[in-house]
């Protein structure tokens, strides 16, 4: 079946990943390396990261209860330590493959996302430059996790999409920084890319469009 629809997911895509900076921060407080990703991947349908994700929980609870997980895992990290570092910096050539498939296809974006000032490109360097601003009115439908009150990995989310977009999974590319993310996808029948880096991502994304990135400018 023909691409009809590119959908996108948002932190890590278009942005870099924050799994950088929970490194960074793991190796300047002397952390264990992946422990925030072990937290978060502890319980992941009831853990504070799903809770505050789904806007279950607020930002007072989602600190508390992040240190009572990373407790248990022997080295407590309060939620107020985390939520800064999800913010990354922008990806520009991701920024206008989004807009060379947004003149040929559809476009969406599912993202995970908290009731937080820290989501994705929304630090103070980047609400400077305009990211959000620059990259959210390019989709023709958004669905955030935190109003949706459902997440990624639940097949609901991308069904939803595809109902908003009236387009049916097969004839969607997906994008996604977690495998997790990307199995629900294949499985709905979309053609998923797990993103590891930009030019890797722009080459799949090539091959599954038949548009040529490597001219797209920066």
């Amino acid at each position: 079946m023909a691409v009809e629809a590119v959908i996108w997911d948002f932190g890590g895509v278009f942005t870099s990943s924050p799994f950088e900076a929970f490194a960074r921060y793991e190796s300047e407080n002397g952390v264990p390396k992946d422990l925030i990703r072990r937290v978060n991947s502890t319980n992941p349908d009831t853990n504070a990261w799903a809770l505050f994700e789904r806007n279950e929980i607020d930002t007072k609870g989602f600190d508390q209860l992040f240190l009572e997980e990373s407790t248990v895992l022997g080295h407590p990290i309060p939620g107020s330590h985390v939520l800064p570092l999800l913010s990354g910096m922008v990806r520009p050539r991701m920024v206008a493959a989004l807009k060379a498939c947004k003149e040929h296809f559809k476009v969406g974006c599912i993202t995970n996302n908290m009731v937080s000032m820290h989501s994705p490109g929304a630090d103070a360097p980047q609400r400077a430059a305009g990211a959000m601003g620059q990259i959210m009115p390019l989709f023709d439908h958004i669905i955030e996790s935190s109003k949706a009150g459902v997440r990624k990995p639940d097949p609901k989310i991308y069904l939803m999409m595809c109902e908003a977009l009236s387009v049916d999974p097969q004839s969607c590319v997906y994008l996604d920084d977690l495998g997790i993310n990307c199995k629900p996808a294949a499985a709905l029948g979309m053609k998923a890319i797990k993103v590891v880096d930009v030019d890797q991502t722009l080459a799949e994304l090539g091959v599954a469009t038949g548009l040529t990135f490597d001219k797209v400018a920066a």
